[in-house]
């Protein structure tokens, strides 16, 4: 019986694809932002609060990216922003054929954020480029602070973790400064916001985070 391995191939060839995305999207001058994270872990709440937070400050675009329904982009797009639904027919990841098929049913002219609000789970988003400029992972509270332990690469692979749900911590056994060290040992580089989309909290920190890496995008495309 012969064994052939495609996964090498397969995947230079999407980081070929996910290149080129990439640099399109800088020359739009549209910062793209792969959000990635475990189902339930407050990923459109957070982004319905980001809206909210910037309007009239940032332009923002979603892709949303789910197995089936349309629930999360009427959602975003009652709040005004710009949102597009894919389906995935089943698959637990966005690639980046996948992602520039659902950027281009999207009008990005005035854009200045696209959120890909990724599938619901922490190992094959994590392997997969989708050609956006910084992917960041959620984690909520209740979800407990040894998954850096349990998907490494998910912590590796990010650029920042929001730490979500920090309203909660009375009622969980989360210990914040052990996620640190544990996330800081996989990743010396990664930016850490603890936030409270209900109350607010951290959320100052996050979105000028935010706009400030869309505004050095900006200022690439026009140079």
């Amino acid at each position: 019986m012969r064994v052939i391995e495609l996964h090498a191939s397969v995947t230079l060839s999407n980081d070929r694809d996910a290149e080129k995305l990439r640099n399109e999207m800088t020359e739009k001058g549209v910062l793209l932002v792969n959000l990635m994270s475990s189902a339930g872990s407050g990923k459109t709440t957070l982004l319905s609060r980001i809206i909210t937070d910037l309007k009239g400050k940032a332009s923002i675009a979603v892709l949303e990216a789910d197995i089936d329904s349309a629930v999360d982009a009427e959602k975003i797009e009652s709040l005004g922003a710009l949102s597009v639904q894919v389906h995935t027919d089943g698959m637990c990841h966005m690639d980046a054929g996948m992602t520039r098929e659902g950027l281009e049913a999207m009008d990005l002219t005035g854009i200045d954020i696209a959120f890909l609000e990724n599938i619901g789970n922490l190992i094959c988003p994590a392997e997969y480029d989708t050609g956006a400029h910084k992917c960041v992972m959620i984690l909520s509270v209740p979800e407990g602070d040894d998954k850096p332990l349990k998907y490494p690469l998910m912590f590796e692979k990010s650029d920042a973790l929001i730490i979500t749900k920090t309203d909660a911590m009375p009622y969980f056994d989360f210990d914040m400064e052990k996620v640190k060290e544990r996330v800081l040992r996989l990743n010396p580089d990664i930016r850490i916001f603890p936030v409270s989309a209900k109350t607010r909290e951290g959320m100052e920190a996050l979105e000028t985070w935010l706009c400030g890496e869309a505004a050095a995008l900006r200022e690439t495309a026009d140079a």
